[in-house]
């Protein structure tokens, strides 16, 4: 059983909330969660710099932030914020459109949600292969690979 709840709190792109809620939940179902409460909030540049220095003292916009608030065995529980200006701001030097960078952000933000990390090469790797299956899944290819400098400013999550 999965609660995901979608909050659009941004006027730089127009999502869909029942394609979002379709990604979180491939990624909870392949990744094997039995139950989650997930909330996600596309927000704006603002709106993710004020989070972003209120519960990880970082002063700065960044692209997706992540929080396990209960992961227990029966119940995993969440919050992932997803910067839509962001994304539309530099989805096209990547070659896509922004809500595909948008739902890189999301991708990214479920898989810390479930337990993966990228602090180190290794577990960055795996991270990244977990990425490009769940964005093949969404018929979308990865682009960042040409620019893995730059992919790696633009993804930072807690």
């Amino acid at each position: 059983m999965f609660e995901i709840e979608i909050s659009n709190r941004q006027q730089s792109l127009n999502i869909d909330p029942s394609r979002l809620q379709q990604v979180v939940e491939s990624v909870l179902v392949e990744e094997r969660v039995l139950a989650a409460q997930v909330s996600v909030a596309v927000v704006d540049d603002q709106t993710i710099q004020e989070a972003n220095r209120r519960f990880l003292g970082h002063d700065e916009a960044t692209d997706v932030l992540t929080f396990v608030t209960d992961a227990r065995p029966e119940m995993l529980e969440g919050d992932i914020i997803v910067n839509a200006q962001a994304a539309a701001s530099v989805a096209h030097r990547y070659g896509w459109s922004p809500e595909d960078e948008l739902i890189l952000y999301l991708v990214h933000g479920t898989l810390h949600l479930v337990g993966y990390d990228d602090k180190s090469d290794e577990v960055r790797a795996m991270m990244r292969e977990r990425e490009r299956h769940y964005l093949a899944a969404c018929d979308l290819e990865v682009r960042y690979e040409e620019v893995e400098y730059e992919a790696d400013e633009r993804i930072e999550s807690e």
